[in-house]
């Protein structure tokens, strides 16, 4: 009897005590990055006066397909410079599942991109319509060891692929590029194009014979089917990088309707029979209506399963998931920097990660993994990367962007769901997991530290937040 009196006396304490849910989180500053803080504890939401943010569980948006990077040959090679001990520890923080970056899906090129050693296609034979000299014998030096070091870490890494530029003979100009450099680029960095071969927004620099497209769609046919043979899947394909744009590295102009008839007619039977899926991009510009042509059209909208937009083309993305909430949409690209790779480039990354992100974006990348120190391309541009390589010492850093992506693609989990926030404290964003694990992520671009209060359910949490930081916080 004492016994039982003992036991009911304990259980009648235990529930007389408030359960005090913790919360783990971390922040990042220009000065130190990726800090691990004390858990936080909750208080109820009866006990505090203001509430900053609510996070409302139960509205929930977009699905999550992940975060990741674009596989470029400067990126491969840069890392080459590194001993090999040092390149495994940047590709397993990249791309090991729940450690690092965990990264899920990324991007690749078909064919030469800005960021390639030069100039290249899958096959340069003028004519060769039947593909009988498709080969991606170039890519064995660099994409493929690339992709196959990320596959070590994570088997089931994701990869969608875009051409820049198709086959030069393709073109009307038979050019690579789409831009004239001129005298004032230094000679390195020229491209060769005759000034009166340039192209131009709006108009086709792809040859539109019935002909040539059926040749195009082989050749993205050969592309999967090689890369195949390689153990590496391409899940989806999007038919041309920055449609709009005549570039002086590998670019190709297309107008809306004509891709819309590539997509329809050529190239959409083509995927399907690969069980590959067809999204439309990459949209560079903020012109709704150039969306509208391939969504309206009855050939090509059977085949595209969503859209994917990069620079400019963040003005376009909300108005299109307003209009076709269902469809799925990513952001292909994120803006490049200048190659000097500090914080202020870091906080633009995390406003570009926000707009995305709340205009429906399921999926986001950034674009070079890893650059050698200056991040200059082949045709002279510098841009930042997540890892910068000293090749002189042999020796590596990751970037500000770097732990800015690191503070959503480390806790977001493939599959998670976006949700709805209310109140006056607006610079966050908050996903719940498959697993019922809240990820919360807030910056606090002031020069003075701030207390938020957050609420979630019937908990709050107050984390105070370091000036000029991004934080994020897990609830379990």
């Amino acid at each position: 009897m004492k016994n039982h009196c003992l036991l009911l006396s304990i259980l009648l304490l235990l529930s007389s005590c408030t359960f005090q849910p913790r919360a783990s989180w971390v922040t990042t500053t220009e000065t130190a990055f990726w800090q691990e803080q004390p858990d936080l504890l909750s208080a109820s939401a009866d006990t505090v006066r203001t509430i900053d943010v609510t996070i409302h569980k139960d509205k929930l948006q977009q699905t999550i397909d992940g975060f990741g990077a674009c596989f470029n040959e400067l990126g491969w090679i840069s890392l080459s410079r590194l001993n090999p001990a040092d390149r495994e520890s940047i590709m397993e923080e990249l791309f090991f599942p729940e450690y690092g970056a965990n990264f899920t899906i990324c991007r690749m090129p078909v064919g030469a991109n800005d960021f390639s050693r030069d100039w290249y296609s899958y096959n340069e034979t003028d004519g060769d319509f039947e593909m009988k000299n498709f080969t991606i014998a170039n890519d064995h030096q660099t994409l493929i060891p690339f992709i196959r070091n990320a596959q070590k870490y994570n088997a089931d890494l994701r990869l969608w692929a875009s051409p820049w530029c198709p086959p030069s003979w393709m073109k009307h100009n038979k050019h690579y590029a789409s831009a004239y450099t001129g005298e004032a680029y230094d000679e390195k960095y020229r491209n060769g194009l005759p000034a009166d071969k340039v192209g131009h927004e709006g108009e086709d620099m792809f040859i539109q014979d019935s002909l040539y497209l059926r040749a195009y769609a082989l050749y993205f046919s050969k592309f999967i089917e090689a890369y195949k043979e390689q153990g590496i899947h391409i899940f989806a394909v999007m038919p041309q990088n920055e449609f709009n744009s005549a570039q002086i590295f590998p670019s190709c102009c297309w107008t809306a309707a004509s891709l819309a008839d590539f997509v329809g007619n050529y190239l959409g039977p083509a995927m399907e029979k690969q069980q590959v899926d067809v999204m439309f991009g990459t949209m560079e510009r903020k012109n709704e209506a150039l969306v509208d042509t391939i969504l309206t059209d009855p050939a090509c909208r059977k085949y595209v399963k969503g859209v994917g937009f990069q620079w400019a083309g963040k003005g376009a993305i909300g108005g299109i998931h307003e209009r076709y909430p269902e469809l799925k949409l990513y952001q292909t690209e994120q803006e490049c920097g200048d190659g000097r790779n500090d914080w202020k480039g870091a906080v633009y990354s995390w406003n570009l990660m926000r707009h995305y992100l709340d205009h429906g974006a399921s999926a986001y990348m950034y674009w070079n993994i890893s650059l050698e120190k200056g991040g200059i391309s082949r045709w002279g541009w510098a841009q930042n990367s997540l890892v910068v390589v000293d090749p002189a010492s042999k020796t590596y850093s990751f970037t500000p962007e770097y732990y800015m992506m690191k503070h959503l693609s480390h806790y977001v989990q493939p599959g998670a769901r976006k949700v709805e926030t209310a109140g006056s404290f607006t610079d966050l964003l908050a996903f719940v997991n498959p697993d019922k694990s809240v990820v919360v992520a807030l910056a606090n671009e002031s020069n003075d530290s701030r207390t938020v209060s957050i609420r979630i359910g019937n908990r709050v949490y107050r984390p105070v937040l370091p000036a000029q930081s991004v934080s994020t916080i897990l609830i379990d």
